[in-house]
């Protein structure tokens, strides 16, 4: 009898080890690029590479001019560009190239999507090896062009880049999101916009801009047409809310902590602005440099790079030039809680690099993605829009201070407004912060904007938004983006009454052992009583 026992309870001692190996150590290990001795400029490579512009010429011109100054360095090296109007649909078309294995080499994207693109086996390159490299790495003695050593780049943005303990990307743009602002109405209105606006600020005005004349007009422009406030990215407006409150929204373990009390009166405060009439977004209207830019809006939050949309001399304005209503913009921070202690989101694209059978071309592709990081190409594309380099050496360079110095010399290279939301961020580069990046996080990102829709589509559709539609917001929310089974790290951790699949077995498997520990003690026991 007590032999069973003791292996039984052996048995359940090794569930639990088991169990807690899981829960401690589920993250798949990186399997390092092994750097090839040297690099054979005899043999001809073509690497793909898909990037991504805001329909914009200067920015498709850009990376074609980078494309062949590269391949006259290397003209064994051949780089075939596919163009993207969408980051979303880059990621959509390289999650289905992975299970095909017809990924490109090289791609623009965000941390967000890398750490999805993980769930495959060796798909993307751990770059830590390639970044060190005395040969090839950054800065290299065997590189043929004047790439960016590291400590060259700006750590905060290097760092957004570090997924499970590596570095799979490298940045490539930056950005961040400003309050555009219609100073010629505020100030009309018998308002002074403060350098650091408030939530608070923001909602009093577009509530008061709300009011109307005999005719029905609104009496701030004359016009019939009127949406005070209005929010390109929702995801980005509760995330930053959020942070800015102190409130939760994820950990790095990818445990989901939105659906909060502060998360509630975010969308309650959103209800109220939104039955006065002086709130909507994006998604429900359309881009807000186009309402700002017929006079049809006040207060509009958008990305530093569509600050070239914003403004009566805006150079690529979507609507015609009859309906450009003359007016002073001006750009501030996004609007915050505490003007003490400024938060916005850091974003723009990155650059990861895929594995490759050949190690020469993922040497050759590795080469072109540090090209992408020279001055010449960081300070040419910064220059499409309001874009910040990501690296120091670009940002001291005598070429970038020139170019910074002549804002306003014209309404196209040196369009102010452009100008302004570029040296807003490189003001605040220690103010910006990203989320938490894991295979999920970019379903908890479409989430959080999408609660704030659905609010402003009830309230538009006459609902009430109670505490009673809040429970079955959050309810629909888990559901419709599966919050409830998150993918971390290679590995689905799923959830079980709140609690970690790992965690909960780990948990049993410590109480049947305990079971195990008293169930032997009392047989002793009886045993001895007996004798």
């Amino acid at each position: 009898m007590m032999k069973h026992f003791k292996l039984i309870l052996t048995a359940l001692l090794l569930c639990a080890i088991v169990a807690f190996t899981a829960s401690c150590h589920g993250k798949r290990e990186a399997k390092s690029f092994d750097i090839p001795e040297s690099f054979d400029t005899e043999k001809q490579y073509e690497i793909t590479f898909w990037a991504k512009n805001e329909t914009n010429k200067n920015q498709t011109d850009a990376y074609n001019k980078a494309i062949a100054d590269f391949e006259a360095i290397y003209p064994n090296i051949k780089v075939k560009i596919k163009h993207y109007t969408d980051y979303g649909r880059i990621y959509n078309d390289v999650v289905t190239n992975i299970s095909t294995g017809t990924t490109p080499n090289i791609c623009i994207t965000y941390p967000d999507h890398i750490a999805t693109y993980m769930k495959g086996d060796n798909v993307v390159v751990p770059l830590d090896g390639l970044m060190a490299d005395a040969r090839y790495g950054l800065g290299g003695s065997e590189v043929r062009f004047d790439s960016p050593k590291r400590e060259e780049i700006v750590p905060k943005f290097l760092e957004e880049c570090w997924i499970n303990g590596y570095y799979y990307g490298m940045p490539f743009m930056r950005s961040t999101e400003a309050l555009y602002i219609n100073k010629t109405y505020v100030e009309a209105m018998g308002y002074e916009i403060p350098e650091v606006v408030t939530w608070d600020f923001v909602w009093e005005v577009s509530d008061a801009a709300t009011a109307k004349n005999p005719d029905g007009t609104y009496a701030v422009n004359g016009q019939k047409v009127l949406i005070p406030f209005i929010y390109k990215s929702t995801d980005n407006m509760m995330i930053q809310m959020l942070k800015q409150k102190n409130a939760g929204y994820s950990t790095s373990r990818g445990d989901v902590l939105i659906f909060n009390d502060t998360t509630k009166e975010i969308l309650y405060n959103v209800a109220d602005h939104t039955k006065t009439g002086a709130f909507s977004t994006f998604k429900i209207d359309s881009y807000p440099a186009n309402y700002m830019n017929k006079g049809q809006c006040l207060f509009a939050v958008d990305s530093t790079a569509g600050s070239t949309w914003f403004g009566a001399d805006a150079p690529l304005s979507d609507i015609h030039s009859d309906q450009v209503v003359e007016f002073e913009t001006v750009v501030r921070p996004v609007p915050q809680f505490d003007t003490e202690s400024p938060k916005m989101i850091s974003q723009g694209p990155s650059i990861c690099l895929f594995n490759k059978e050949d190690e020469g071309e993922v040497l050759a592709s590795w080469l072109f993605m540090q090209y992408l990081l020279t001055n010449g190409v960081q300070i040419a594309y910064s220059q499409t829009e309001g874009y910040l380099p990501v690296t120091e050496k670009a940002h001291n360079s005598a070429e970038y201070q020139d170019y910074l110095s002549r804002s306003g010399e014209d309404n196209d290279l040196y369009y102010s407004i452009k100008h302004d939301t570029v040296k807003l961020l490189l003001n605040n580069i220690e103010n910006t912060f990203i989320t938490p990046v894991f295979d999920g996080s970019t379903s908890l990102r479409d989430a959080a904007g999408q609660m704030i829709e659905n609010v402003v589509k009830s309230i538009r559709r006459k609902e009430t938004v109670n505490s009673s539609y809040m429970d079955r917001l959050f309810k629909e929310m888990t559901s419709l983006f599966k919050l409830d089974r998150i993918a971390i790290d290679g590995s689905v951790r799923m959830k079980f009454d709140g609690i970690p699949v790992a965690s909960a077995i780990l948990l049993g498997s410590i109480g049947a052992v305990w079971v195990g520990i008293i169930t032997v003690f009392t047989v002793n026991m009886v045993k001895k009583s007996r004798k």
